[in-house]
């Protein structure tokens, strides 16, 4: 395939040649009759979301491999990274396989990321193709896939001494050879919790609670803290520590001052507590939406580069499973499909720059995570690839988008969508239409 007359995220006009699933040449002007004449538009590397739950296995009614894959690939996603909170959960070499046959139908690359519980068992999990320890929990009652505080120093002293491409052996060396397993730590302290809220002791209050009660109840002091906790376990044992959604300033603050690395969620991004009326129990996710202060906060650190990427923690549930009570109603919003084009709006109204919206949701994740093939529109890099007209912004709509759940947290906003998403140059969604599920592993090259 010969893209021409494509206009890269740093402004540069350059003709992309294709060949074998790779970028063979990006030049000024390349010979050949071209498949594609972008002129007036914009070609961005694939996003890499590495934060979603794709809810499979156990919990299909919410999402599946297909229905979530493809939502990324109409987004511009081109690899997903999930997480491991599934039933089962992938803790051990039985959950990892039958989610990686269920991966098997996704449209865009994966990773799958493995958790830690107190019956893990990290032997068989590093013996597998993994992405990384994803949302290991910093305390116990934070969630599904909740630990306590010396369950998570053991999962990081693990990670520093274990080889998760050794295959079983009694070669010791080898299976104590150091590497670089990063761990995904949700930071919350659930300590810190504020019970004194009113109306927790009330259970929320059913249906007319105050939908800003669970964001005054998860306190944003539980995550700054909790991220200092990581940073110093982590760092202390040399392992690789990424703050998921972080959602404060000072959290971000924390994690950059600690090196680690950490994310931001759309919906942290844009939305605040201002929102939460509006959204109800829709708007309910951990970790909660913050003042408009600190989001105004967060998003100036998204912009100067103190975060290092924008993940969606893509976690779908039905209308019905939301429209109950406040503390009835699970955690979580999706996010995949939107995440590119609210930050491409973002560029084409002028508060973020092209290039730094590349880094954001492609250069960096590939970067911290180890992907020399992904994240650049570069010669030898996957040709992951993403078209758009930088001036055709359209009305969100749930109704439009393709994840199983049907509805967004972002209706009625404005996104620059892709008209073309590729997967190693295949074509995987072009104008509405889906091509062949092409998604492959990122770790089994």
């Amino acid at each position: 395939m010969l893209i021409a007359n494509a206009t890269l995220p740093d402004g540069r006009e350059r003709d992309v040649r294709i060949a074998d699933g790779q970028i063979d040449a990006v030049e000024p002007s390349l010979s050949g009759e071209p498949d594609i004449d972008a002129a007036g538009k914009r070609l961005f590397p694939g996003a890499l979301d590495v934060h979603v739950h794709f809810r499979q296995p156990g919990y299909s009614h919410k999402e599946t491999w297909e229905t979530g894959s493809k939502s990324a690939a109409a987004g511009g996603v081109t690899t997903v990274v999930d997480q491991p909170n599934t039933d089962p959960a992938t803790v051990d070499g039985a959950g990892f396989d039958e989610k990686a046959d269920l991966a098997a139908a996704s449209y865009v690359d994966y990773g799958i990321n493995g958790g830690v519980t107190a019956d893990w068992d990290p032997e068989e999990l590093f013996d597998r193709p993994l992405f990384a320890l994803g949302e290991v929990f910093l305390a116990d009652s934070t969630g599904d896939m909740g630990i306590d505080a010396d369950l998570f120093a053991d999962a990081v002293a693990r990670c520093a001494t274990s080889n998760r491409n050794a295959k079983r052996s009694d070669d010791a060396a080898a299976r104590a050879a150091e590497h670089d397993v990063t761990i995904t730590v949700h930071a919350e302290d659930a300590d810190l919790f504020d019970s004194s809220v009113e109306g927790v002791d009330a259970g929320g209050a059913g249906r007319d609670a105050d939908a800003d009660l669970w964001s005054a109840f998860r306190a944003a002091e539980a995550e700054e803290a909790a991220v200092e906790r990581a940073v110093e376990v982590g760092t202390g044992q040399g392992t690789a520590v990424h703050i998921a959604h972080t959602s404060t300033p000072e959290g971000i603050d924390a994690a950059s001052a600690g090196g680690a690395t950490c994310e931001v969620t759309p919906h942290h991004l844009f939305l605040s507590r201002e929102d939460a009326d509006e959204l109800g129990t829709y708007g309910r996710m951990n970790p909660p939406l913050r003042s408009e202060e600190r989001r105004e906060a967060v998003f100036e650190r998204v912009r100067d580069g103190t975060v290092d990427m924008i993940a969606t923690d893509h976690a779908p549930h039905t209308r019905e499973e939301k429209d109950v009570g406040l503390w009835d109603a699970p955690s979580g919003v999706p996010g995949v499909e939107t995440m590119l084009p609210l930050l491409l709006e973002e560029a084409r109204q002028g508060t973020l720059s092209y290039e730094r919206v590349r880094d954001l949701i492609a250069a960096n994740p590939a970067d911290v995570f180890d992907l020399p093939n992904k994240g650049r529109i570069e010669e030898g890099r996957d040709a992951d690839l993403v078209l758009f007209d930088p001036e055709d912004a359209r009305e969100i709509r749930g109704e439009d988008l393709h994840s199983k759940c049907e509805w967004t947290p972002f209706e009625g906003r404005q996104g620059v969508f892709p008209e073309l998403t590729l997967v190693r140059g295949e074509v995987v969604y072009r104008d509405g239409e889906f091509g062949d599920a092409v998604g492959r592993n990122v770790r089994e090259r």
